[in-house]
C-alpha cells in the first residue's frame, strides 16, 4: 500500500485567508483586485464554506422544494380529485445537490479568475507570521505571510449530553445525510434555523414538534410577526412548546424519545438538534500567538476586524453576531480594506436586513413596534394584506403581509416587516428608501412613485395610504 507523502513546501505570501465561506471569498477577492499575493485555505474538499454545503444554500434549496411541492398540491388547477403529489427528504436533497455543484464551480472560477493560490487542507498557527497547512495527502505547506484573515464560520453546537454518533439523532449539518423518510421527527431549538427544518419537514407531511426554551418563537421578531409565524406553523400541524428544557435524549432502535425538565415525553422516528452555533476554532492553534476564545469558540475583534493580535483578523461567524452569510461577505471587504490602508471608512450598515426562510418567508429592517414604544418615539404603522393584491391573488399566494412603521412627525420611514411568499426579496425595495439621506427616507415615496401593475412591490403604496390615514387630520 502506498505511503502518503510527508514532503513539506514553503511559500510567500502578502495575505493568507483561511476558510472560503463569504467572509473569506470577501476578503480574498478585494486583497487580489488591489494586487496582493494571496492564498486561501479551505480544510474541505471543495470551496465554499458551511453556507455553501451544509448551511444557507442546502437548506433554502430544500425549503424552494418543498414551496413548490406544496404550491402543487394546494393549486386548483392540479387537484382535479388526484391524490396528493409526495416527495422523500433524499428526493428534494438532489435539488439541493445541483444547486451546491453551480456554486462550487462559480466561486472556484472567481479564484482562478483573480490569481487567488487555493490550498485545501488544516491550517494552524507556527507563529503570528509563520502557518502550517496538513494537507489530505500527509504534505504539509509551511506559509510564510504577512497577515492572516480567520475566517473559519461555525458549526452546530452539540452539548456533551446528547449522543450525535446515533444514527436517528441529528444536527443542521448531518440533518443533510438524513436517508430514510422519516413520518416523525422532534427538533429541539426554536431558532431561525429550528423554525426552518420545522417548516421544511411538515411540508413533506412530518409530524413536528418544535421545543422552543422561550416564551415565543423568534423574539427579536416584531410580535406580530412572530405571532403570525406561531400561528401558521400551529395551522399546518406543527407542535409547538414553549418554555421547555430538554432533560434527557435517548436514541432507540427505531426512535428517539425526549423527556423534557417539566416531565413530558416525547417520541420520534428522530431528533435534529438546532440549538446554537459554535466558532471553528479548534486546530487553529491561536494559543500560539496569544489569542483566545471566547466560550462559544469566538474571537473579539476591533471595529476593523482586527484581533488583539495586530496582523490577525476575523471575520463571520467566527466573530459571532450578527452571523449573517450576506454581512459575513462585506465584513471580509471591510477586514481587507482596513489591511491595506490602515483603516476602512466604510462600515457595516446600521440597519441590516434579516431573511426567515420558512413558509411562508419572514423578513424585516429597522425597528420593532416594541423598540420604538420601549424608546417612546413616536410612530404609526401602514398595513398591506396580501390577499388583497392582484399579484398574490393571480399566484395563489394570498397568505402574508407588509408593515411600514414610520414617525408620525417626520415621516421617516423607521421599520420594515414583512410575511409572506418572497418576503426577503420584497423588503429590499424598503431597504433602498430608508437608506435615502437628506430628506429621501419619507414614506410618502411610495404614495408619489408608480409601481408595476400587478406586483408584490405594490404593497408598498397600499401600506403607506393605510398609515398615511391613520394620522389624525390637522386641526
Amino acid at each position: 500500500m502506498a505511503k502518503h507523502n510527508k514532503r513539506t513546501t514553503t511559500a510567500d505570501y502578502d495575505f493568507v485567508v483561511i476558510g472560503s465561506g463569504p467572509a473569506g471569498e470577501g476578503a480574498a477577492m478585494m486583497l487580489a483586485k488591489r494586487g496582493q499575493k494571496v492564498a486561501i485555505v479551505e480544510a474541505y474538499p471543495r470551496l465554499g464554506g458551511s453556507c455553501t454545503h451544509r448551511g444557507t444554500i442546502p437548506s433554502k434549496a430544500l425549503r424552494h422544494s418543498v414551496n413548490r411541492l406544496i404550491e402543487y398540491n394546494s393549486s386548483p388547477l392540479f387537484k382535479q380529485d388526484q391524490m396528493p403529489r409526495r416527495l422523500s427528504f433524499k428526493e428534494i436533497l438532489r435539488h439541493s445537490e445541483t444547486v451546491i455543484r453551480k456554486q462550487v464551480a462559480l466561486r472556484s472560477s472567481f479564484y482562478v479568475r483573480n490569481h487567488v493560490t487555493v490550498i485545501h487542507g488544516y491550517a494552524s498557527f507556527i507563529d503570528k507570521h509563520h502557518l502550517e497547512v496538513k494537507k489530505p495527502d500527509g504534505s504539509v505547506d509551511r506559509l510564510n505571510v504577512g497577515k492572516v484573515v480567520i475566517a473559519t464560520g461555525s458549526r452546530p453546537y452539540r452539548p456533551d449530553n446528547v449522543d450525535f454518533k446515533h444514527p436517528r439523532i441529528y444536527d443542521s449539518d448531518t440533518v443533510l445525510t438524513l436517508d430514510h423518510d422519516p413520518r416523525s421527527i422532534i427538533i429541539v431549538g426554536a431558532g431561525v434555523i429550528g423554525c426552518e427544518y420545522a417548516s421544511i419537514f411538515r411540508g413533506l407531511g412530518v409530524k413536528v414538534d418544535l421545543v422552543n426554551n422561550r416564551d415565543r418563537l423568534l423574539s427579536f421578531l416584531d410580535s406580530e410577526f412572530s405571532d403570525a409565524l406561531s400561528y401558521h406553523l400551529r395551522n399546518n400541524g406543527v407542535i409547538i412548546r414553549h418554555g421547555e428544557e430538554f432533560k434527557t435524549i435517548e436514541g432507540g432502535a427505531d426512535n428517539v424519545i425526549l423527556t423534557t425538565m417539566s416531565g413530558k415525553r416525547m417520541f420520534a422516528d428522530c431528533l435534529l438538534y438546532a440549538n446554537g452555533r459554535s466558532g471553528n476554532i479548534e486546530g487553529l492553534n491561536i494559543e500560539a500567538i496569544g489569542l483566545q476564545a471566547n466560550h462559544r469558540g469566538q474571537l473579539e475583534v476591533d471595529q476593523n476586524y482586527c484581533t488583539s493580535v495586530d496582523n490577525v483578523y476575523a471575520v463571520g461567524d467566527i466573530i459571532g453576531y450578527p452571523s449573517l452569510a450576506s454581512a459575513a461577505y462585506d465584513q471580509g471587504r471591510i477586514a481587507a480594506t482596513a489591511m491595506l490602508d490602515g483603516t476602512c471608512d466604510t462600515k457595516l450598515i446600521s440597519d441590516i436586513p434579516t431573511g426567515i426562510y420558512t413558509i411562508p418567508e419572514i423578513s424585516s429592517v429597522g425597528a420593532t413596534e416594541e423598540q420604538l414604544t420601549t424608546h417612546k418615539v413616536p410612530y404609526e404603522v401602514g398595513r398591506a394584506q396580501f390577499k388583497h393584491l392582484a399579484r398574490a391573488q393571480i399566484a395563489d399566494s394570498d397568505v402574508g403581509s407588509l408593515k411600514l412603521i414610520f414617525h408620525r412627525e417626520t415621516l421617516e420611514i423607521l421599520g420594515i416587516h414583512c410575511f409572506g411568499e418572497r418576503a426577503s426579496e420584497i423588503i429590499h425595495i424598503g431597504q433602498a428608501i430608508m437608506e435615502q439621506k437628506n430628506g429621501g427616507n419619507n414614506i410618502n415615496y411610495f404614495i408619489n412613485t408608480t409601481f408595476n401593475y400587478p406586483t408584490m412591490a405594490e404593497a408598498y403604496r397600499v401600506a403607506a395610504l393605510n398609515g398615511m390615514n391613520r394620522l389624525a387630520p390637522e386641526s
